[in-house]
């Protein structure tokens, strides 16, 4: 019993554990709380490994914050992402609204929208930590975040029910919340988005909701190749003759009232040849 005492002593402290170092230690110069002094290698089993999920990949992040989502952090330039031991957040597996730039709302949409039922559950994607379990009446809904061992923390949204809550710890496919229409929402649906220290990468650069698979065993994120997010240039269109706003947003993919708001213009108003107008 003293030495797995003292075992865990070491560890605990980062020391390095050679065969007469973990056995000589006295144990009786080592201050230890009452329930590890308890003779119940279970118990210490359990605050081994409670131990490591106190924050996870906390030498990539530099805090735990329960209070926002996204957040600005110094992002690497360049990182190794495990993406074993993984669980597909849903056993659906159709897509129907993807991630990036949503011209006709004029902003990004920063997750993946995968169509569930209401009830249907909703699985952890990986091991890890509940960073923040809230709720949005004007935006996600129900929603839970979740940071994960590998560095990268997913999001859950729209749910119609919570089944864990904040700083809890997770395993990969352990039920978290039933899917729902909670929130800015127009039908029933999971948005779910991949994290790497407060900013949203394609979570379809690693998972592959249509095959219930993950795309291979690893994804590097490189900081030089990652433009998903970055601000859109404007873009504009010259005026041919004949043409009408209507012709020039479904040539671009926009709406009508988005070449309008971004041009100042009223429905009534008349564009002419070789004007310049701006439909992004």
């Amino acid at each position: 019993m003293k030495k797995l005492k003292n075992l865990f002593v070491l560890l605990m402290l980062g020391a390095p554990i050679a065969g007469a170092q973990a056995q000589d230690m006295p144990v009786e110069k080592v201050v230890v709380c009452a329930e590890l002094a308890a003779p119940d290698t279970v118990a210490l089993h359990n605050m081994l490994m409670n131990e490591a999920y106190v924050m996870p990949a906390m030498e990539l992040y530099p805090n735990w914050d329960n209070s926002r989502v996204h957040f600005e952090s110094k992002m690497p330039d360049s990182l190794h992402i495990d993406l074993t031991g993984y669980a597909m957040p849903t056993k659906n597996t159709k897509i129907t609204d993807v991630f990036g730039y949503r011209p006709r709302r004029r902003r990004e949409h920063k997750g993946l929208d995968v169509k569930v039922q209401k009830g249907d559950t909703i699985y952890a994607a990986f091991d890890g930590k509940v960073r923040v379990a809230s709720y949005q009446r004007r935006g996600y809904g129900h929603y839970i975040v979740i940071r994960h061992n590998n560095g990268i923390e997913t999001l859950y949204a729209h749910l119609s029910k919570k089944l864990v809550g904040v700083n809890a710890n997770v395993k990969a496919g352990q039920p978290i919340g039933l899917g729902g229409n909670t929130g800015r929402s127009t039908g029933s649906h999971l948005h779910f988005e991949t994290l790497l220290l407060g900013k949203s990468i394609d979570p379809a650069l690693m998972f592959d909701f249509k095959n219930q698979r993950m795309t291979g065993d690893s994804f590097v994120y490189r900081k030089s190749e990652d433009k998903s997010l970055s601000p859109r240039a404007p873009k504009y269109h010259r005026v041919r003759k004949g043409e009408t706003i209507a012709k020039i947003a479904r040539k671009y993919g926009v709406s009508q009232r988005t070449i309008l708001k971004l041009n100042g213009l009223k429905a009534s108003s008349i564009i002419r040849p070789g004007q310049r107008l701006r439909y992004q």
